[in-house]
């Protein structure tokens, strides 16, 4: 070549590549919506694809990273390592607090973006290590027997509307930046909340509009139109006919067109799956088409892999490429608006250090919430709050030294959790006696050893390798380490572990553990597909092959001083995959042997309630009460009940902490026990909470989200989504504790409410008439005296007020014009129907607790 094309070549090679880097798509001055169309025009129709599904494949050839869409931040960063755990979404809810929730959301945040950026460094950012994050769960928790209504806010449409949108704002950051923070998504649109069984094959085909549009969409529309969410997903059942991720009516005439929503749309897990997959909805022929029609209907993104067949269904006429174009220039702009494609230097969020996660501010905001979520519903003679006489205290109860049900569900983890009975030593100061007394269901006697375990090289917990292919072959995808009993499951596409596929991987476990005595020990484990157990280097079980569900128990006879190793393999090929494991000695008692060992206290602190191992999503074991993660009884659990009277007639004075992420009917224990603490699941920081109420250093103000029914008689189908007879605001029994509910060691007094329609206000003073200082949740219902047919009441707003002894404050609550909307039967629309209307302003739900005011609207 001569020299001067060779020098020609050289200009033109740098020019090129000048060039290529000032793309416009590039092009970090120019609008989102500019840079993602100029990016859409230059990938392929394979490309495109790739990037509609949560698991997006980098594109080298036009500097497009990695990214998945899949990460959970239900109350912390979820399944991504260390991480803040908050209280479960029902417990925070009880706190009628959205400044502290949106405070709590920012934190959030920031330990998100701050884990994404270091994750980016290292050069891969896989499931869950993200910057879209798949809540707040907005769904009605319509009825108590539903597993997943710990995610939402509770039974109110205005509530979870509220909440919902201080978690939008906190996840998403304030307006006025370049970048977003993140992406908050919606869900699960639009009719969704059990049971857990039937979810991918269900058809909600007989819905009322009027329950339709007053009760179960006005949150989504509200996080839409106020909070600006950028992602919504649609659910796994039918409705109307039609899946809620291939429905044109919800996610085109009602999402889009009525509302105005611009964003992505997020198909549930394996939701498009469910479309063609025998058994399932069976509205497609197979993955092509499915994806098809969920694309067409407005289906963005798919969590799974079915979109992978899109090209196909192009080919096959079923879509075209403009369609697809439409879902993926959305997300492009997305993707763009997180600065997710530009430097870091450009983007102030990945400025934020690494060092704030689970740092000691987001410790205390943790610990806050866990106070302001503890609602007290039962104080009999006034027992709480204790005095702090250890001597005469026992704790009891299977929640009393269990840090995991702490977590709830989608949890991270916390570098330490709070147990009850930890807080409680903590705030006395010494040793407290303590039983276990029973487990959730069973009354044994059980302790479990895993908390004795190290590695092989001497650290606590067990080690755990992961590989993803079904002959422990490779270098493993994960190693680590844990520290609590194993508990893993796949429902609702849950990977063990961030890297590990959902199907044919392995995973091995290794630990030892020194007897402290002679005796027996149980290892248990409840697995599909395959299982090896080794003891000391014997094969002890090796069912290597593909099994259902197996509930295994091996007894292990050990002696003092003598150290046992343990390794377990496990190897999952498809579908659904579970393992559990842990090691217990485990005795039979009865509720007399567990009196007995609380013949010396006077008062008895009994931790019980239910497990977020039982009510879950798809949870796949089941005790007595549960089925497949939903509940299929509200009472407490008998072998409880057995151990509360048994200590009751012992003449013990019984304080109840009730752990749970739903309503427990506990119509017995208002009798058994002297006081009741609902605890919910409150966190890392929950066990502090929990022992600053019962010993007075924290007085509680929580609110009950949900109402508290007598027993399960008081409940309609599971199955049935009608709203007749459901909630505060159709029940027409006498609930045992109804929503809004709850007690303080203070009493407090409410003026005659007044309402300024010009203003839009509703104006109430308040007195702390009692002798502590303490926190009072004023609410307020509104009712159409004319609407035979609609709710009895419904809360349309509420004010936190914090109130010294003695103090008095006037409290304002905005009760704009919009606030009278409801159902018209006339027009078959929502809108404020002129006419009489009550206004019920309280400190509950409860006609006893409400003052009344007459308004017109004209």
């Amino acid at each position: 070549m001569k020299r001067s094309n060779l020098l020609l070549s050289i200009i033109v090679m740098c020019s090129a590549g000048a060039a290529a880097q000032n793309l416009p798509y590039q092009n970090a001055d120019l609008p989102a919506e500019q840079r993602a169309e100029d990016l859409l025009g230059r990938l392929t129709l394979d490309e495109k694809a790739k990037l509609m599904m949560n698991g997006s494949p980098a594109i080298p050839r036009l500097g497009i990273p990695q990214f998945d869409w899949w990460s959970e931040a239900l109350h912390g960063v979820g399944r991504n390592g260390l991480s803040t755990t908050f209280p479960s979404c029902i417990g925070m809810a009880a706190s009628f607090d959205d400044e502290l929730l949106e405070r709590i959301y920012s934190a959030i945040s920031d330990e998100a973006r701050a884990k994404n950026t270091a994750q980016k460094r290292k050069g891969k950012v896989g499931k869950y290590q993200g910057l879209s994050f798949w809540t707040p769960t907005i769904n009605i928790f319509r009825d108590p027997r539903w597993g997943r209504g710990q995610e939402s806010y509770g039974e109110d449409p205005y509530m979870n509307s509220r909440m919902g949108q201080a978690v939008v704002r906190g996840l998403q950051g304030p307006e006025g930046h370049k970048y977003r923070k993140l992406l908050a998504c919606a869900k699960h649109f639009a009719v969704h909340s059990g049971p857990e069984k039937t979810r991918h094959s269900l058809d909600i085909e007989s819905l009322s509009p009027r329950d339709l549009w007053e009760t179960y969409l006005p949150a989504f529309k509200d996080l839409v139109q106020k909070a600006g969410v950028q992602e919504v997903m649609c659910a796994y059942q039918r409705f109307e006919g039609e899946p809620c991720c291939g429905s044109n009516r919800l996610l085109q005439q009602i999402l889009r067109d009525q509302w105005g929503f611009d964003g992505l749309v997020v198909s549930d897990c394996g939701a498009i799956g469910d479309f063609w997959r025998p058994g399932r909805h069976g509205v497609s022929k197979d993955a092509a088409a499915a994806s098809a029609k969920a694309v067409i209907s407005g289906t963005d993104v798919e969590c799974g892999s079915n979109y992978k067949s899109l090209p196909e269904a192009v080919r096959a006429g079923e879509i075209s490429e403009e369609q697809i174009n439409v879902s993926v220039k959305r997300l492009l702009k997305a993707r763009f608006e997180l600065g997710e494609l530009d430097p870091d230097s450009l983007v102030e969020w990945t400025k934020i250090p690494e060092s704030v996660v689970n740092c000691d501010a987001h410790k205390q905001l943790a610990l806050q919430m866990a106070r302001e979520q503890m609602v007290l519903l039962q104080n009999r003679g006034n027992l709480l709050p204790l005095d702090k006489d250890a001597g005469r205290i026992m704790v009891m109860g299977p929640n009393a030294a269990d840090s995991v049900m702490m977590w709830g569900i989608y949890f991270g983890q916390p570098a330490h959790t709070v147990t009850v009975m930890e807080g409680i030593e903590a705030k006395l100061g010494t040793k407290v006696k303590y039983a276990k007394g029973c487990e959730i269901t069973e009354i044994t006697d059980t302790r479990s050893l895993f908390g004795d375990f190290v590695t092989p090289d001497g650290k606590p917990g067990m080690e755990a390798r992961f590989w993803n292919n079904t002959r422990m072959e490779g270098k493993p995808v994960v190693e680590t380490r844990y520290t609590s009993a194993l508990q893993f499951d796949n429902g609702g596409n849950t990977a063990f572990a961030p890297g590990v596929e959902l199907t044919n991987f392995t995973a091995s476990f290794r630990g030892s553990f020194t007897a402290r005595q002679d005796g027996r020990v149980f290892i248990n484990y409840v697995n599909d597909d395959g299982i090896r157990l080794i003891v000391n280097g014997d094969t002890v079980a090796n069912r290597w092959m593909a099994e259902e569900m197996r509930n295994n128990k091996r007894e292990l006879k050990v002696k003092a001083g003598q150290k046992y190793d343990i390794q377990l393999d496990y190897m999952q090929l498809a579908d659904g995959a579970t393992l559990q494991f842990n090691v217990e000695t485990i005795e039979p008692t009865t509720p007399a042997e567990v009196v007995a060992k609380a013949a010396d206290a006077d008062v008895v602190i009994f931790v019980g309630g239910i497990s977020p191992d039982l009510e879950r999503e798809e949870a796949k074991v089941n005790k007595p009460g549960f089925d497949n993660g939903d509940r299929t009884s509200i009472e407490l659990p008998q072998a409880q009940r057995d151990i509360l009277k048994a200590l009751h007639e012992a003449g013990k004075k019984i304080v109840l902490v009730n752990c749970s992420g739903s309503a427990v009917a506990l119509t017995p224990e208002t009798e058994t026990c002297y006081a009741i603490l609902q605890a919910w699941y409150a966190g890392e920081q929950g066990g502090h909470a929990v022992a600053d109420v019962l010993f007075g250093d924290y007085n509680p103000g929580g609110k009950l989200p949900v109402t508290f029914y007598r027993d399960d008689s008081q409940l309609p189908p599971f199955d049935d989504y009608s709203m007749k007879g459901r909630t505060y605001r159709y029940f027409g029994g006498e609930p045992l504790f109804p929503f809004g509910f709850g007690m303080s060691y203070t009493e407090f007094e409410l003026g005659k409410p007044e309402y300024d329609k010009k203003a839009g206000k509703i104006t109430v003073s308040v007195t702390n008439t009692g002798r502590r200082d303490g926190t009072e949740v004023v609410q307020a219902y509104m009712r159409n005296t004319a609407d035979t047919e609609g709710p009895a009441k419904t809360l349309r707003g509420f004010c936190r007020v914090e109130l010294k002894a003695g103090e008095t404050k006037a409290v304002a609550i905005d009760f704009p014009r919009e606030s009278f909307e409801g159902w018209d039967a006339a027009t078959n629309t929502m809108r404020v129907v002129p006419g009489n209307y009550e206004l019920m302003v309280g400190t509950s739900s409860a006609d006893k607790d409400l003052q009344k005011i007459q308004v017109t609207i004209d």
